[in-house]
């Protein structure tokens, strides 16, 4: 069976993902005996099977390549069409994630606007030129949440404080048997959109990932990257990386950078002030790594000690990661697909209650915007 598709939609996806139509045939070939060709996927009418498979690369529904209509490229479309270089190489994975977030974004910003919400900026735009210490102090007062000991509910309690100024945070969440995961850790989209991938293994580099990425939404400067905090030390950054790192780290550090000010020198002789690392570590949820790192960047520990520390770390990850493999071995024998659901952010909620109440959404759009079941529509709709 063939249907009439429409060949522009498929051309945007490619020039949307810096794709040739032959990454594209050896993407959807994969399994058949005899690859699919070029007048295969390029011809007015394609063969439902041929459109299906397209539709398993890109996720766009089925109804996305029928439609008349042809998409425009703009800049406000996508921040694909808006920066041709990212902090990270993006694969198709990250590409994707960040996709279907700009399209929430565009979405949401036509409910609110249909529903008469006000989602305006709240705080000022700074500049890499502004101190990232003082800058920090100044937003902490106004974003800083109650402390919580629990780094997921510490994150929560953030995404709640970003709420009321605006700032609306998504979680996006991969299971362990995902083919293509995204290689990023979270991304800024102008102009008050921050995303963060799930970290199941350390809530606390989520933490610090939502805090730089802020930063990103200080200076009103666009990103999606990948986060590694351990290899800081070894990556040599631009002046808004290095802004948004010194601004999370100053954000979290709050009033425990005075006691590592105070270090004069970490090595042998003191232990490396392992105790103190460890206790501002506790009540800021920054990593000890990152506070080694610190220490590296002010001269208070030479490269060989911190190397050693590193490696201390580094194992103790590999560890873990060895252990998290097996138990997701474990959880795929038993059919076992782990995740969790991301967390809402109280901006979202109340923007599509006040849709629904508004009559701009119906309780369809309710349960797919909020991840939720049908059954659960009473919680959020009273």
């Amino acid at each position: 069976m063939k249907v009439e598709q429409n060949i522009s939609r498929l051309k945007y996806l490619l020039t949307l993902y810096k794709m040739t139509i032959e990454d594209l045939l050896l993407a959807v070939s994969d399994g058949l005996k005899k690859p699919l060709t070029k007048n295969d996927l390029l011809s007015n009418e394609i063969k439902v099977s041929h459109l299906k498979r397209i539709d398993k690369f890109f996720n766009k529904g089925l109804h996305y390549y029928l439609d008349q209509k042809a998409p425009v490229i703009s800049k406000e479309a996508s921040i694909f069409f808006r920066k041709n270089k990212f902090g990270t190489e993006l694969n198709i994975g990250a590409k994707k994630v960040v996709n279907r977030f700009e399209e929430l974004k565009i979405s949401l910003s036509a409910i609110s606007k249909l529903a008469e919400i006000d989602i305006e900026r709240s705080l000022p735009v700074f500049s890499v030129q502004n101190d990232s210490k003082a800058v920090a102090a100044k937003i902490r007062k106004e974003l800083y949440p109650e402390f919580n000991s629990t780094p997921k509910e510490f994150l929560r309690a953030l995404i709640s404080k970003f709420a009321e100024k605006n700032i609306l945070v998504f979680e996006f969440v991969e299971t362990w048997n995902k083919k293509e995961k995204a290689n990023i850790d979270g991304f800024f989209l102008a102009p008050n959109v921050i995303v963060l991938k799930r970290q199941q293994s350390s809530f606390r580099r989520e933490v610090f990932t939502l805090i730089h990425e802020l930063g990103h939404y200080l200076l009103n400067e666009e990103e999606v990257e990948k986060l590694d905090i351990s290899n800081f030390a070894n990556h040599k950054f631009s002046a808004i990386e290095r802004w948004c790192n010194d601004f999370a780290y100053y954000f979290l550090a709050g009033e425990y950078n005075e006691k590592l000010e105070l270090i004069d020198k970490a090595d042998g002789t003191n232990d490396y002030h392992f105790e103190l690392i460890e206790n501002i570590s506790k009540h800021t949820h920054l990593s000890q790594i990152a506070l080694f790192t610190k220490l590296l960047f002010q001269r208070k520990i030479s490269q060989n000690n911190y190397n050693i520390i590193k490696a201390d770390f580094d194992e103790q990850y590999r560890l873990r990661q060895e252990k998290d493999k097996k138990k997701k071995e474990l959880d795929k024998l038993q059919g076992i697909k782990k995740g969790g659901k991301p967390i809402n952010s109280p901006l979202l909620i109340s923007t599509i209650q006040t849709a629904f109440y508004e009559g701009v959404i119906n309780e369809y759009d309710v349960c797919k915007t909020l991840n939720i079941s049908p059954d659960k529509l009473e919680k959020y709709l009273q």
